[in-house]
């Protein structure tokens, strides 16, 4: 039996231009545990001159990165994959501690970030060109299709590891080099822990650097550097327009694809599998404590299940354990930070201001806060029109098929969003109604596998992730035509 690895040493440095070694800002970003405080480490921050570098060693690396061929790229994103089962444990604990994340939550990002990893491994054999037809006499039309050249990846800090890694496994699999700055609450499972395990799978050096930074320092840059091909942004809707802006106005044009905020409807009809539909909503609405932007934030019951829902679900929802995330019995951890918790809070005595019924109203204890519970919310109401983030949620009652289908709607998000129905083909004509990307039928809204295709609607985002919509996003068409004989033009 082989020995375990010695876990991975000097995460407070960057891997910056093919290099591990500290930032230059001359600031330091203390990460701590969100549960109790205690300080994991301290990392002296990247500047402008870290970022030029990162983006600068990218550009140069990356011809020969791609040339190495799709077998050579596929190796290695197999041998991530080895690390990764190698690593378990490390890789689930660096997740709770970090983030927040209950053990239950941790081994399902792990998981998840695992399959990315396995998927794209097969993207390398998946990249296809297409001759076309020409009217031209003579003329052969043809369509390669090759990488972008360098991405830019901007992750978050709720689903660090994973949301991470669905944008650097594809991207590095199909050709480009990667530049991530992640999250400054999530520093090491938002990068520097898959820059170890990329090196360690034999990825060349340089190809992946994370910049750890200060937005106010390298954020704007990050995104209107004249290198980056294409810029990957997980994060609120407020944050990912104004990188929208800077990618599309700028002096560098460039593609973005952005997975913004939801708000998602969790919709309960009237022929609805009440127990399923309950079990259901629990675990969709407070599985990271609600710190999922598909996460359940609107419930619509149907008004003839309405009141047989609540009294069920808030049974449920008092039953849930609150307290320390490396208990595998944990239900609700703690919240990221003190501002999060601060914003929920404010949310609360805003619900309750605008007419909301408390359900259900836990305690609170350093970051961990107890479910919140309203019902007879409003369309108009805050809990209704926009994300919480956070263990609360409101119930909406709608009179009828019609109504419900018209409160799902009623949001400028449209990321994810579920309907609960005995009659699937009654399900499947109110899915399609829905302006959403992903609409679930008698299951949660929190759900992303690796070769469906990933993304939302309205104000909820740009492009798609995972699957052969990842190939598309990572990699650009090129039209070179060939004209085999003389061709005679008009004058």
């Amino acid at each position: 039996m082989s020995e375990s690895p010695a876990v991975y040493s000097d995460l407070h440095l960057q891997p910056i231009a093919g290099e591990w070694r500290a930032g230059a800002a001359g600031k330091t970003l203390a990460v701590s545990n969100p549960f109790d405080g205690a300080l994991l480490l301290e990392v002296a921050q990247a500047n402008r001159a870290d970022l030029d570098a990162a983006y600068a060693k990218a550009a140069a690396v990356q011809p020969q990165w791609a040339a190495l061929g799709p077998s050579a790229r596929a190796a290695v994103l197999h041998q991530v994959v080895a690390v990764f089962d190698r690593r378990r444990e490390e890789i689930v604990d660096w997740i709770i501690r970090e983030s927040g994340s209950t053990r239950l939550k941790a081994q399902l990002e792990w998981g998840a970030a695992r399959a990315i990893a396995l998927e794209s491994a097969s993207f390398p054999a998946r990249v296809h060109g297409r001759i076309l037809e020409s009217d031209v006499p003579g003329k052969e039309s043809r369509v390669y299709r090759s990488a972008l050249g360098v991405v830019g990846v901007i992750s978050p800090w709720n689903f660090p590891l994973h949301l991470t890694q669905r944008s650097i496994a594809p991207a590095l699999a199909l050709g480009n080099a990667v530049v991530v700055k992640p999250a400054s609450d999530t520093p090491v499972c938002g990068g520097l822990l898959l820059a170890k395990i990329f090196e360690e799978a034999g990825l060349p050096a340089g190809v992946l650097s994370v910049v750890v930074g200060a937005g106010s320092e390298i954020g704007d840059a990050f995104v209107e550097h004249p290198v980056p091909s294409l810029i990957t942004f997980t994060g609120s809707t407020p944050v990912g327009r104004g990188i929208g802006r800077i990618a599309s106005g700028g002096a560098h044009l460039k593609h973005v694809a952005l997975e913004l905020g939801g708000n998602s409807p969790f919709v309960v009809l009237a022929d609805a599998d009440l127990e399923q539909a309950v079990n259901a909503a629990v675990f969709g609405k407070f599985l990271h404590q609600g710190q999922i932007c598909m996460a359940v934030n609107r419930i619509i019951v149907d008004d003839s299940l309405y009141d047989a829902f609540a009294e069920r679900f808030v049974e449920r929802v008092k039953g849930l354990k609150v307290g320390d995330p490396q208990s595998i019995e944990t239900v609700i951890g703690p919240v990221i930070n003190e501002r999060q918790l601060q914003g929920l809070r404010e949310k609360i005595e805003l619900a309750r201001r605008e007419g909301a019924e408390p359900l259900y109203e836990g305690g609170a204890q350093g970051n961990l806060l107890a479910p919140h519970v309203y019902g007879e919310v409003g369309v108009d109401m805050d809990l209704a029109r926009n994300e919480i983030f956070g263990p609360l949620v409101g119930l909406l009652r709608a009179r009828d098929e019609a109504h419900a289908l018209e409160l799902a709607n009623a949001s400028e998000f449209g990321l994810s969003s579920a309907v609960f129905t005995r009659n699937l083909e009654r399900g499947v004509n109110f899915a399609r109604q829905i302006r959403a990307g992903m609409t679930h039928i008698n299951d949660i809204p929190v759900n992303d596998e690796a070769n469906a295709p990933f993304g939302g609607e309205k104000n909820s985002g740009l492009g798609r992730f995972n699957g052969d919509w990842a190939i598309d996003e990572f990699t650009r068409d090129h039209w070179i035509s060939v004209q085999h004989s003389a061709r005679r033009y008009p004058f």
